[in-house]
């Protein structure tokens, strides 16, 4: 049985290692771009699904009120999803800016209801180009004008953009920071490789014509969550060359990390109930081979316990290679987000990451989660 688990550590830490240095080339595929003063042509509409953020919503509309972009061609519509706070009418005191309030009243009724939020607004919007972002986002004055110059120069029918975590308050939300710049360097890193595996909804654009050819949500409204990394791969099954990713530092959305393990768990919990719907089987392969790694790690480890000698230099070497292949990956991606301090915490990161993965892994897809006060599917 030591031998069997030997071999199944050291072949899943190879497999793991080409996965990572194979992601890492995909990021460097994806050019640089910078926003210039090319005109702007097509109309945008960015739609917010929001609940129960009076907290966050009118700092995340000053900064949408501050892009350097034609108003003529810009709307932005807020959804109230059921709010109990005083959300609705912070979003109804910038009606005389342009922004728009629609208010969901469909009562306890269904699971997903943020699916259903952005598909009101789509119904009413006029832009060409949908923009979906966050009530908790921030964003510089130029990342509008970047992602929509950017999209018409590819002429992309999806686009991905960079969300990174800032001001955070503690050590536990910057080992967050680090771990979503590994996640959101995947998900360039795919769309860089031609297989486009993730994205984030708080950073995504789509051409309106498009979401209305495939049926919108139709097929994955059944599921919670899914509104950006399941429409990605609706999108990919049909219009694989289209999807583009902006590796631009004016292009990033900026949001917090989770302030405790509660709510990141259930965060993670939501992320992972996804994979479930996965039909392309590249994706499902990387998602496995990555989980079936640290499964591999975590009874590496057990052995270890109970056995000391016999898996010991085995476990130094899969650490040392998943460490090395982690940083050679992870390094640019910080540097990109002009966060360099955080590769110190690699190394916690990289053991923690086992313990965490294979839980959610698990509990990802067999139970219920908390979002946003209520407990969904």
């Amino acid at each position: 049985m030591v031998i069997s688990l030997s071999f199944f550590l050291l072949a899943m830490t190879m497999v793991y290692v080409l996965l990572v240095v194979y992601m890492r080339l995909g990021w460097f595929k994806i050019p640089f771009f910078k926003p210039d003063n090319s005109s702007i042509h097509s109309s945008v509409s960015i739609l917010i699904a929001a609940r129960n953020e009076e907290a966050n919503i009118a700092r995340t509309l000053d900064c949408l009120m501050q892009q350097d972009f034609p108003k003529d061609l810009l709307e932005i519509i807020v959804v109230d999803d059921h709010s109990t706070d005083a959300t609705a009418a912070i979003v109804a005191s910038y009606a005389d800016r342009g922004v728009t309030l629609i208010r969901l009243n469909e009562g306890d009724s269904l699971n997903s209801y943020k699916k259903l939020a952005i598909s009101r607004a789509i119904a009413q919007a006029k832009g060409e180009i949908i923009i979906t972002t966050d009530a908790d986002c921030r964003m510089g004055s130029s990342w509008l004008k970047t992602v929509v110059q950017y999209m018409q120069r590819e002429d992309a029918y999806l686009l991905s953009s960079p969300v990174v975590y800032s001001e955070e308050k503690s050590s536990f939300e910057r080992l967050q920071t680090l771990e979503f710049l590994y996640l959101i360097g995947l998900g360039a890193a795919g769309i860089g490789n031609g297989n486009p595996t993730t994205c984030n909804g708080a950073n995504l654009a789509y051409r309106k014509s498009v979401f209305m050819e495939l049926g919108g949500f139709k097929g994955i409204d059944n599921l919670a969550s899914g509104d950006d990394e399941l429409f990605l791969h609706k999108v990919a099954e049909r219009h694989p060359s289209r999807i583009a990713f902006c590796k631009s530092e004016d292009a990033i959305v900026y949001t917090d990390a989770k302030p405790d393990l509660k709510s990141f768990i259930s965060q993670r919990k939501r992320w992972a109930s996804k994979s479930t719907k996965y039909k392309d089987k590249k994706v499902v392969f990387l998602g496995v081979s990555i989980w079936l790694f640290n499964v591999a790690f975590l009874l590496g480890v057990f052995q270890f316990l109970v056995n000391l000698p016999t898996m010991s230099w085995l476990l130094v070497l899969s650490f040392v290679l998943k460490l090395a292949a982690e940083y050679l990956f992870i390094a640019p991606l910080c540097r990109f987000a002009k966060r360099p301090e955080l590769l110190f915490k690699l190394p916690i990161l990289s053991f923690v990451h086992v313990l965490y993965l294979v839980y959610i892994g698990l509990a990802g897809n067999i139970g219920k989660y908390d979002w946003k006060g209520r407990t969904v599917k």
